[in-house]
């Protein structure tokens, strides 16, 4: 602060004060030409988000040498503008004078860096004409002190870039040849699967979109912002916390599509969240996320328009799992307050995916009234599952493939998922496939019932398949749905 006898003025080299200030009445003026501390200048500036002209100007750094010579320039200004008259002499408080910034600059490694050898005569009056003072010269580098108009040079970097740029980047002659050490990359194989997973999206009409992982603390609730990272620093009051989810960040994006009229959206990204853990330490986990809405058809002479739903995003999850080669998937209904809709993918004992549509509460934040579909793959735990996986070749069976169909009714609670539990349990080897084709629900059934029909393939590649064996393993699926799920098989 700058303060008088009587109190604060006003925050120095950020914010000026209200009584300070000169006004319509004001005749005695009180000069200072200051310099003022740049990191000192950027925290109180970041802490108040006070980004006014003097905190950028200070916060970079400014000619320390230069407070008099401005003082006197101001003055000047002022008489010659307003007329008046000086009331004082001027008073430099100067205690403990900046001392200049040393770099050493080594011949070898201008020419390393710059790609040009450059006469010592000429680099010399290259420095000199920036205000450079050279205090002392060997055989193979020059000591420099760095003026203190140019408080952003340190480095001898710094100094290469200087005479780069006045000698001019034109004048550095381009190599016939360019010597590299090329780079071994340890993670190949996650990148692999990763372009793999981005072309195959493509190839679906999906874009691939990147946002910016600091977001809005105002999009999440409170349970959502618990183990949240803030920002200490933000660049502004709308950018201040570290998304602990992939999904506002995304439908930013979707709004912004919408109103610029493209309603017709399939987007995907690989991105990361961040929270703090209870161990007070951060975690990253890596996302892939998938974002479906409007059309998935549009209307045509020989075809009427469908729009995206639950299905078409489950089976692109699916068709993903399927190219990475996770198997073994169970599927569980999913309760969290930013699905209105939705399942949860496991693998064996790893949560590996949720999907669903979008509660409606969560696009009103955002002003989205079209739905929105979206899948969040857990893309750390896929990667993991993916890579122990072993693509298998097998040739084309020469025996056919046999297929059965049951139709049960069973309450209308009844899960697909249900069924496909017990048919796993029967651990029939020859069975290839199982497939849901027909959900039917009338009075004609009963009160709250339903008729599911489901498809059965089998296989033997050794053999052809008889009648009685897949008689024999159609029974014992029967026998298993009644006993567990408590159906009536259809007959």
């Amino acid at each position: 602060m700058i303060c008088d006898a009587e109190g604060g003025m006003c925050i120095g080299g950020v914010f000026g004060g209200l009584h300070s200030g000169v006004t319509a009445s004001t005749k005695n003026i009180f000069l200072e030409s200051a310099y003022f501390d740049p990191i000192t200048i950027r925290k109180t500036s970041f802490r108040h988000g006070l980004r006014t002209d003097a905190a950028t100007r200070f916060e970079k750094g400014t000619d320390i040498s230069a407070t008099v010579k401005v003082l006197k320039r101001t003055t000047a200004l002022i008489l010659e503008i307003c007329g008046g008259e000086i009331a004082s002499d001027i008073y430099d408080v100067y205690p403990q004078p900046k001392m200049q910034e040393q770099v050493i600059l080594k011949y070898h490694y201008l020419k390393k860096l710059s790609g040009k050898i450059y006469h010592p005569d000429a680099m010399k009056k290259i420095l000199q004409s920036l205000g450079f003072t050279i205090d002392k010269e060997t055989i193979d580098a020059l000591y420099l002190s760095v003026p203190h108009h140019k408080p952003d040079i340190s480095l001898p970097a710094d100094i290469v870039e200087e005479i780069l740029r006045i000698d001019g980047l034109d004048n550095v002659e381009i190599p016939t040849s360019i010597t590299i050490t090329p780079s071994v990359d340890d993670n190949v194989d996650a990148e692999v699967l990763k372009e793999k997973v981005s072309n195959y999206l493509a190839g679906l009409g999906f874009n691939e979109i990147l946002t910016n992982s600091i977001t809005n603390k105002a999009f999440f609730t409170e349970e959502e912002l618990a183990g949240v990272v803030k920002m200490k620093n933000s660049l502004s009051a709308e950018l201040n916390i570290l998304r602990p989810n992939m999904l506002e960040t995304g439908l930013k994006v979707v709004t912004h599509n919408l109103n610029h009229k493209n309603n017709d959206l399939k987007l995907f990204e690989f991105g990361r969240t961040y929270a703090l853990n209870s161990k007070g330490r951060f975690d990253e986990p890596e996302h892939l996320s998938l974002y479906l809405t409007g059309e998935k058809y549009v209307q045509s002479w020989k075809s009427k328009a469908a729009p995206n739903d639950f299905y078409t995003l489950k089976g692109v999850v699916e068709k993903l799992f399927s190219l990475l080669g996770v198997t073994e998937i169970n599927y569980s209904e999913l309760t969290e307050t930013q699905f209105g809709q939705g399942l949860t993918a496991k693998s064996g004992q790893h949560t590996i995916a949720k999907f669903g549509a979008v509660n409606k509460k969560v696009l009103t934040r955002f002003d989205i009234k079209q739905p929105v579909l979206y899948a969040d793959l857990d893309w750390n735990t896929v990667l993991k599952i993916a890579l122990k996986h072993k693509p298998a070749f097998a040739p084309i069976s020469r025996f056919p493939a046999v297929q059965r169909d049951i139709a049960m009714v069973g309450s209308k609670e009844m899960k697909y998922q249900a069924v496909k539990d017990v048919v796993k349990k029967l651990n029939l080897k020859k069975l290839q496939s199982m497939q849901l084709f027909d959900v039917f629900e009338s009075e004609k059934l009963g009160a709250d019932k339903k008729s599911l029909a489901v498809n059965f393939t089998f296989l033997d590649e050794e053999k052809t398949l008889t009648d009685g064996e897949i008689d024999n393993w159609m029974k014992k699926i029967m026998q298993g749905l009644e006993r567990d799920l408590q159906v009536e098989i259809r007959k």
